[in-house]
């Protein structure tokens, strides 16, 4: 029996894999194609005594370039950069690995595992709750006139409209079984369009980091950010003990977040779109991967 097993999606199948890659690619056109016209002139930096409105016009472009840029960034790719991403889906297949064992393990725990912490989990990232957060994060931003909050919500809402459609397109493409489906590790079905094919990468964990991570760059506390990024382990852990996603899932989709946020985070700051300053102090993450050390490590 071979390793990997590849179908292709039936024709029955096709409609929901074009909604979902076609969303992705109109999403892509109207940030590249249409600048907002007014929207797009807002770049003069407001005072402190600017209009509601006056702010949300400048957070809203801010919002647009540092999506454009993300989705753009491919284009500029050298070597290095190309390294980087073999290496992460490198670490992602190393994972792989022990997906069945660590399924297996998690799965186990579901009759023990705290009904209000697996209720948290599914509910944290679900896109209408996680709209709701982020919004009121920006709102309270701009009604209070706080830059750093504002900033914090321009981030977190940009980095999960990029990273929330481009992780639907990248598991519709991917087309891999969910642990509950009793498939195997490798089993992938490309455009398969079902739930049961849609676990590569996780997006609960994909939704989770970008807030978490868009959140704790605001402090420099050590045990805020843990405790900030300890919360945001919970969605994926749920995922991982009610068998909706392996780990190798998880751990790319964790990675993908943060280098989702940190793109444009650095945007934002390279062109001083916001003037409070920038953190000296923050988390170098890297991928890692030896014979007794597998995951993601974040060094303060």
């Amino acid at each position: 029996m071979p390793i990997f097993k590849f179908q292709i999606a039936s024709v029955q199948r096709s409609s929901l894999v074009l909604k979902r890659t076609f969303g992705f690619f109109l999403l892509t056109a109207i940030l590249l194609s249409l600048p907002w016209q007014s929207i797009a002139q807002q770049r003069t930096k407001p005072a402190d005594s600017s209009s509601v409105w006056t702010l949300v016009k400048y957070d809203a472009n801010a919002s647009y370039r540092s999506m454009a840029h993300a989705i753009t960034r491919p284009i500029h790719w050298k070597g290095k950069d190309f390294a980087k991403f073999g290496g992460l889906i490198a670490g992602a297949a190393i994972v792989s690995l022990s997906d069945k064992q660590t399924s297996n393990f998690f799965t186990q725990q579901q009759n023990t595992y705290p009904q209000l912490l697996d209720d948290y989990g599914f509910y944290y990232a679900k896109p209408f709750n996680f709209l709701i957060a982020s919004v009121s994060i920006y709102g309270f931003g701009v009604l209070t006139k706080n830059e750093q909050v504002r900033k914090t919500g321009v981030l977190i809402i940009s980095s999960s409209v990029v990273a929330g459609y481009s992780q639907i397109l990248a598991r519709t493409v991917v087309g891999r079984a969910r642990p509950k489906s009793d498939l195997g590790v490798y089993d992938f079905e490309p455009f398969n369009g079902t739930q049961a094919y849609f676990s590569f990468p996780s997006g609960h964990t994909v939704l989770a980091v970008t807030m978490a991570h868009s959140i704790a760059k605001q402090f420099d506390n050590m045990w805020v950010k843990s405790g900030i990024y300890a919360l945001a382990t919970l969605p994926p852990l749920s995922r991982l003990v009610n068998g909706e996603h392996w780990l190798s899932d998880v751990a790319f989709g964790a990675a993908y977040g943060i280098i989702v946020v940190d793109c444009m985070d650095r945007l934002l700051f390279n062109t001083d779109t916001y003037s409070y300053k920038n953190k000296d102090k923050k988390i170098a993450w890297n991928f890692t991967f030896s014979s007794n050390q597998i995951g993601i490590v974040g060094t303060f």
